[in-house]
Order: structure tokens, then C-alpha cells, then sequence
């Protein structure tokens, strides 16, 4: 009975439905006309007649389906009824995209995951459930609930919906109001979660409503909280302390430790073309997801190329004074040398006033000692990768262009590997 529907007057779709049937008839008889012709007087005119038959019938199964499409699209998407060819697109081409497994959290990971976005729809961003301060540690604590934070900005770059919706999402409330500090989307993700018990299905909720192309997931599905270990021999717990204490670290832990990845986190490294480390906190974004059970043990065992994406500044409190090789040192440290292939560093000069800038906040440029990468046996993919508009960032763009070539050049045919 639910099929009938679609012939209730004021539907908007009986004629083209009608248009196409009518073309298929047109079409059939004009094919029998044709089949049917025998040499003679009246020949001509039966051709004639057939292909016009046959061309009108074509016509209307064109017309009919391309206006089918168009009345579908214009109820399920009304707003983007002008983008049918960019769906298309987005579907179809996108869909036979590298499988890329990038690993991280932060405003680093979302600056990479918007300009994947572009060339791939097989994306998934394993993302740090370790946050606990601003809106997520908030919810956290009064709710329970894993920190939304990270995710929403993960979901919000691989969006495919409406700009409104991404801003909707990222809309902080007015520190004076009692959501004063709170994003939308932490809300909503936190509500989800209330409401189906489940943090999994509050994030595909959202994914849906943002139309991602690829998928985000939580490393853990566990309440975790970061441990540090200083070289003092000091240690410190929860991720927002340890921003503030200026002792080196010497060792990150997880607690409880061996926790459980998600589901889905192995069933993506394992069929990923490669995988991505960072950009984004070295200690409290990148290396958190590497420490749950059995994440670094899939990577270092997956023939995908591991790229590891180096920070261009160093961070306060966290990475004072670190170069290039101490990051990566520091990630093998903690888990495998098999984990990083690939290190990209950046290489443009950054500005006397940025330096200024970031030096008010003791952030300094990161050395790039390109040659310890390299005997501690690691490519380097030397190149500038970085945008100073407002701040010192890795740029989009850029970044995701260096890394699809150099997935082509490993993957090409002749099986060149990619040397820099």
C-alpha cells in the first residue's frame, strides 16, 4: 500500500513517472516499426516514422528520469537542488578515493581532514576521547559522557551539508549566558548519548545530519585520563594539567591502561591505503590514540605507507624546545619504530612578527634536523606546507596535495616508491 502513495494527486511526480513509461512504449514500438521495415515503395516512410518514434520515445526517458532525479533531490536536499552534479561527484568519483586513516585530535586534525575531503570520501579519523577541559571536560564531568569536543570538530571538517549546519555545530555560547563556553555540537553529541545510551550512535547521529564524507571514530570507547611522567621523576594527571606543567615529559600513560579500542578502529587500519599521524599535540592528541590496545601493533603491521605529519611550531609546557626528531623520537618511544615511514617537515621561513607573536606564548619554530630523521630511518618529505594568514598553521590545501601524490607514487603501477 505504501508503494501506492506515489499515485496520490498533488505529488508532483505521477507525470514523470507517466513521461518515462510512455517513453519506453514510444521507444519499443518505434524499435518494432524499424525491425519490421521491408524493402519497398512504402520503406522510407516507415523508417522516417520508426526514428521519430524511437528519438521522441528516447527523449521522453531521458526527460522523465532526469526529472525524477531532480524531484528526489529537491525534497531529500531542497537547498541544494543546484548541486546535482557536485552530489554525483561527491558519491560516485570521491567514493573511489584512497582509503586514508588519519590518527590524531585537535584543530590539526580537522585543518587535514578538510582538505581530504576533496580528493577521498574513504576517510577515517581516529580521534583522542582524552580531553578534559573547556565545554568537553566540562560535559564530561557533569554528564558522564566522553568528550565531544575533538569529535565535533572532526565531524564539522568532513562535512558535506549546508555551511549553516557546520556554523550551527561550532556556535559557542555567550560566556554570560549558563551554556556560557558550550559549542552546539558538544550539546548535541552529549544529549545523543543520553538519549541512546550509546556515544557510537550519537556520532553517526551526527555524522548523518552533517553528511561526512568517511567517518570519525572514538580511539576508546573507555573513560580515560591521561598520565604523565616528567623527566623530574614528577607525575602529572589529566590532559589540562599537563599543558600547564613546564617539566619535560618523559612518558605518557593511559589510565586504565590496555583499554579497548573501538570496533571499528583495527577494521580501518587494516584496510587503509595509508595512515596519518597528526598534525596536532605530540603528548595529548596524537600519541593518547597509539597507547590503546592493539592500535600501534596494527599500524606497525599494515603494508600501508605511515606518514607522519610533524607540528610546525613547538607548544608550550608540552613540547618546549623539541625538533623535528625529538617528535618523532617521542612517538617511537612510546610505541614501535615500524610506526612512521614518512615524516613531513615543513620548510618555509616563518615571519619575524609570527615569531614575535608565538613567542609570547613560548612558541618557537620547530628545528628541522632532517638529517637524524633520516638515520633513524625515516623518509623526509622537506616542503612548504604552511599558511600564515592569522596564524601559523599547516594549510589545507598543501598539505593534502603532498600527501595524495605521495600515495600515488607508492601505489603506481610500476611500483616506484616515492624517494625525497
Amino acid at each position: 500500500m505504501r508503494r501506492l502513495r506515489w499515485l496520490i494527486p498533488g505529488m508532483g511526480i505521477k507525470r514523470w513517472i507517466f513521461m518515462s513509461i510512455a517513453g519506453v512504449i514510444l521507444a519499443i514500438l518505434g524499435a518494432f516499426l524499424l525491425g519490421g521495415v521491408k524493402i519497398g515503395s512504402s520503406s522510407i516512410i516507415l523508417i522516417i516514422a520508426g526514428l521519430f518514434i524511437l528519438l521522441v520515445g528516447l527523449y521522453f526517458i531521458v526527460a522523465g528520469i532526469r526529472e525524477l532525479v531532480r524531484f528526489i533531490i529537491s525534497m531529500l536536499l531542497p537547498q541544494r537542488e543546484g548541486e546535482l552534479v557536485d552530489i554525483v561527484y561527491a558519491k560516485r568519483h570521491l567514493s573511489k578515493g584512497p582509503n586514508i586513516v588519519t590518527i590524531g585530535g585537535g584543530t590539526g586534525l580537522s585543518v587535514l581532514l578538510h582538505g581530504l575531503k576533496k580528493y577521498t570520501s574513504n576517510i577515517s579519523a581516529i580521534v583522542t576521547v582524552a580531553d578534559d577541559g573547556g565545554s568537553s571536560g566540562r560535559l564530561r564531568r557533569e554528564f558522564d559522557v566522553l568528550p565531544p569536543g575533538d569529535i565535533r570538530d572532526c565531524l564539522v571538517a568532513l562535512a558535506d551539508a549546508e555551511p549553516l549546519m557546520g556554523e550551527l555545530f561550532q556556535f559557542r555560547f555567550e560566556k554570560e549566558s549558563e551554556l556560557g563556553g558550550h559549542n552546539f555540537g558538544n550539546l548535541f553529541i552529549t544529549a545523543m548519548t543520553k538519549l541512546t545510551g550509546d556515544f557510537e550512535k550519537a556520532i553517526k547521529a551526527s555524522s548523518r545530519i552533517l553528511a561526512i564524507r568517511g567517518q570519525v571514530i572514538p580511539s576508546t570507547l573507555r573513560k580515560i585520563t591521561l598520565i604523565a611522567k616528567h623527566k623530574n621523576g614528577e607525575t602529572t594527571r589529566g590532559e589540562t594539567k599537563i599543558s600547564e606543567v613546564r617539566d619535560r615529559i618523559d612518558k605518557i600513560y593511559l589510565d586504565p591502561p590496555h583499554c579497548e579500542p573501538a570496533r571499528e578502529v583495527i577494521e580501518a587500519i587494516n584496510r587503509a591505503d595509508a595512515i596519518i599521524l597528526g598534525p596536532g599535540s605530540l603528548y595529548t592528541s596524537i600519541i593518547p590514540n597509539l597507547l590503546v590496545k592493539g592500535v600501534s601493533e596494527a599500524i606497525s603491521n599494515s603494508n600501508a605507507p605511515k606518514i607522519y605529519v610533524c607540528n610546525v611550531m613547538t607548544q608550550s609546557h608540552e613540547t618546549d624546545g623539541y625538533t623535528a626528531s625529538e617528535h618523532v623520537e617521542a612517538i617511537i618511544s612510546h610505541t614501535n619504530s615500524k610506526i612512521i615511514d614518512y615524516v613531513i617537515v615543513n620548510t618555509q621561513e616563518i615571519s619575524h612578527n609570527f615569531r614575535a607573536k608565538y613567542e609570547e606564548e613560548n612558541a618557537h619554530p620547530v628545528v628541522n634536523d632532517l638529517d637524524k630523521i633520516r638515520e633513524m630511518g625515516h623518509k623526509v618529505i622537506a616542503v612548504d606546507v604552511i599558511n600564515t594568514v592569522d596564524h601559523v598553521r599547516h594549510n589545507s590545501e598543501k598539505l593534502t596535495r603532498i600527501i595524495i601524490d605521495l600515495i600515488s607514487d607508492i601505489t603506481a603501477p610500476s611500483g616506484r616508491r616515492a624517494s625525497r
